[in-house]
Order: structure tokens, then C-alpha cells, then sequence
């Protein structure tokens, strides 16, 4: 298998290969990526079975969005942008189905209450989303509502994760600003 182990300098090749429909740099691709990706999953989460549903998740959405890869471009940070996206995700999922197994032993009455509080903040977040423009309340909503990835965002934008970035850093800047200028008026 060494010889399928290729070094990080041939990756972009091999996916722009693998983009062509070149199967066995495909191959070669995904068994070089793996060591990668679980080096970066093990920084974030200590569960070594969640490290594994990870690395899958990560190594099905490269397949999925490989399309969205543009050779010209650093293969690492594109993929990196996909193992941040799927180590959230799936923390964010466990903490989910944690607080859902605490969440059945509260009352009725107070999941009455939450869900009122719950459509006054989604009113709220609408009418602070609805000052920004188009294209970076899409990315905002997307993102950090609906839980895409950067790389599925871009996907459906049919922008690079870059412009995504840009678009969303730009989103929350604005919001920020005007966050602390309605704090001061």
C-alpha cells in the first residue's frame, strides 16, 4: 500500500485525475488523505468512534462535492474547510441527541414556554437577517441555520468555499456593526 500512500504535493493532481474519471488516482487519493483527516478529527474530538463516523462522513462529502474542487487551487485547505465542517456537525449532532435524552424529562408546560421564546428569536433573527443583502443572508441562513457546510454552501451557490468565506465574514461584520450601533443609540 506505500505505493498508494502519495505524498501531499501530488494530492491536487490526483483529485484533478479523479475529477477526470481516473479511478485508480482516486484510489490513491482517498487512502493518502485518510492519515490527514484523522490527525485533524483527533485535535477536535476524543471519541475514537466519533473520530471514525467523521473520517466516513468526510471521505463520503469529498466524494460527493469533489466536483466542486478547483485544481488551480491548494488541495489541503479544501479539504481541511470539509474536516471542520464534518467534525462540527457531528459534535454538534451529539450534543443535540444529549440534550434531546435530558430535554424528555421536563414538563409539558415548559416546552410550552421554550417554543413561544423560540418563535420570538426566530422573528427577531428574521427581521436582523432581512438588513442584509441577498446573496449574504442566503450564505448566513444556510450556514448557520440550516447547518450546510462551507463546501456544500458553495455547492449550491455555485461559488468556491473562498467566496462563501467572504461572503459570510462580510454577513457577520455587518451584523456585528450594527449590533453595536443599535447597543449605543
Amino acid at each position: 500500500m506505500d505505493n498508494d500512500r502519495a505524498p501531499r504535493e501530488r494530492w491536487p493532481g490526483l483529485m484533478a485525475l479523479a475529477q477526470a474519471g481516473d479511478r485508480e488516482a482516486y484510489t490513491q487519493l482517498l487512502w493518502a488523505i485518510v492519515p490527514a483527516i484523522r490527525g485533524r478529527v483527533r485535535r477536535q474530538i476524543a471519541d475514537s468512534v466519533l473520530v471514525d463516523d467523521v473520517i466516513q462522513d468526510v471521505l463520503l462529502t469529498v466524494h460527493r462535492v469533489r466536483h466542486t474542487y478547483d485544481p488551480a487551487h491548494p488541495f489541503l485547505p479544501w479539504l481541511m474547510a470539509i474536516v471542520q465542517a464534518r467534525s462540527v456537525d457531528a459534535l454538534r449532532r451529539r450534543g443535540r441527541y444529549q440534550q434531546r435524552e435530558t430535554d424528555e424529562e421536563k414538563a409539558y408546560d415548559v416546552a410550552t414556554v421554550e417554543n413561544s421564546d423560540n418563535k420570538e428569536r426566530e422573528e427577531e433573527l428574521a427581521l436582523i437577517l432581512d438588513q442584509l443583502p441577498s446573496r449574504q443572508r442566503q450564505i448566513v441562513e444556510h450556514i448557520h441555520l440550516q447547518e450546510m457546510s462551507l463546501a456544500e454552501a458553495a455547492a449550491h451557490h455555485n461559488l468556491s468555499i473562498a467566496a462563501v468565506k467572504s461572503l459570510l465574514h462580510r454577513a457577520l461584520t455587518t451584523l456585528r456593526r450594527r449590533g453595536a450601533n443599535h447597543g449605543q443609540s
